[in-house]
């Protein structure tokens, strides 16, 4: 049997979820992405060098780590050779290491102009899209049975009937509105036929492979649980399961290969687009979060709002996707704060009760009263910190009461961007 380890974001996505899977990718065989596309974001760094993965797993990173985008993926072909390129012009070596399902699902050039256009529509309600093409159209198109898989596109004959057929509904809800070529995109793809048909496999013998060789395997999930379709803060999600059932169902893998679930937590909030934020600081907190851990969007290069770690989040995290262990991210962003607001309580606006969990309930989520812990700050600095008695005694409080509190033992600490900057509580599970 193969043994698996899931990362997966416990928040709004943005944890630092691509340094835990870069150490990890180094000590396994594969590296699957299981649904997301190209509108993920994941930085490494690594001997001096900066990585921006989007659609690429970031195992690439690591020269023996073979790379799968999975079923449950879409994926936009041009930016997928444009990264490609991009990693291969920092020296990475990807022959022979990156593939694609021929199960995934295709975001065509056509998406990203319904998505712009979806938002429109919407007004002031808008979610707050990438625009990356497939927060809704893709996905949409999927579900509806409407879309391509990737198989499809080298029939020609069935990719230009289907992609007609698209662009022709699309065009009749939005008219001249709709700024898109379709005979351009159906040629680029003539020549796109030829380049794509050496990444494309079926990934079930793959993975039927990786079993019978007990291979290490790491599954690496984009977004995160908040921007779960089922489970996030719905509408203002993405348009794929983050969980870690939804991974499970846009890959082959044997669910009886999980060995460890590791969520990966920032160490106070973010989140980008729309959406109720209950811990948001929209004051000078916020602004010194947003500025000490630069936070902007590695996909998009918005800003990402910033507040107090919000463990009601973790938490129902947590219960939904059952967590072995917690990484948590960017503990030095804190060294400079007297004290620390952690919020482990929502309160109903209109009843005044406790909330039991994560309301599903968007005007309630809105207009909850947050209440807070205070915790002392250690004002000294945790930067690069490599072993938990280095910390400073409030820094360790802090974690400790964030594993008291979601009841799963912070066992990875990040204390910067590079990868020797972690601090391990214990052994890692490959």
């Amino acid at each position: 049997m193969a043994e698996a380890t899931l990362v997966v974001g416990a928040m709004w996505g943005d944890e630092g979820k691509g340094k835990m899977i870069d150490v990890l990718s180094s000590k396994v065989q594969l590296c699957l992405r299981g649904q997301g596309g190209h509108n993920a974001g994941h930085t490494i760094v690594a001997g001096g060098t900066t990585y921006d993965f989007h659609l690429l797993p970031s195992g690439l990173v690591n020269p023996k780590c073979v790379n799968l985008i999975g079923s449950g993926c879409v994926v936009h072909v041009p930016s997928f050779f444009k990264e490609l390129e991009d990693v291969k012009k920092k020296g990475l070596k990807t022959d022979d290491r990156i593939y694609i399902s021929d199960r995934a699902h295709v975001d065509f050039d056509l998406f990203q102009a319904v998505d712009g256009l979806e938002e429109i529509e919407l007004g002031k309600e808008s979610i707050g899209t990438t625009k990356k093409d497939l927060d809704s159209p893709t996905f949409s198109s999927k579900a509806a049975r409407s879309g391509m898989m990737i198989a499809d596109v080298f029939d020609y004959d069935i990719l230009e009937v289907k992609l007609r057929r698209l662009e022709d509904g699309y065009r009749k809800r939005f008219g001249d509105l709709l700024k898109y070529d379709v005979e351009e995109e159906l040629e680029r793809f003539k020549g796109y036929i030829e380049k794509l048909q050496p990444y494309v496999i079926d990934e079930v013998p793959l993975l039927r492979s990786a079993k019978q060789q007990k291979a290490k395997i790491l599954v690496e999930g984009a977004q995160a649980i908040m921007l779960d379709i089922s489970f996030g803060t719905y509408p203002y999600v993405t348009s794929s399961n983050c969980s870690v059932g939804g991974i499970l169902a846009g890959l082959s893998l044997d669910w009886r290969s999980i060995k460890e679930v590791i969520g990966v937590v920032k160490a106070y909030t973010t989140r980008v687009g729309s959406g109720p934020f209950p811990t948001e600081q929209l004051n000078p907190t916020g602004e010194k979060l947003q500025q000490t851990g630069h936070e902007v969007g590695v996909t998009t290069g918005r800003k990402r709002r910033c507040g107090w770690l919000d463990l009601v989040v973790v938490k129902y995290s947590h219960e939904v996707n059952g967590y072995t262990s917690l990484n948590l991210t960017k503990l030095d962003i804190l060294d400079d704060f007297e004290t620390l607001e952690v919020a482990t309580s929502y309160v109903h606006p209109s009843t005044g009760e406790a909330l039991d969990s994560f309301p599903a309930n968007g005007k309630v989520l809105a207009g909850v009263e947050v209440r807070y812990e205070t915790l002392k700050g250690w004002k000294s600095s945790t930067f690069g910190a490599k072993r938990w008695e280095d910390l400073p005694t409030e820094a360790r409080d802090y974690v400790e009461f964030i594993e008291k509190f979601v009841g799963v033992k912070v066992k990875y600490i990040g204390t910067g961007p590079d990868r020797e900057h972690m601090i391990y509580r214990d052994s890692l599970p490959v």
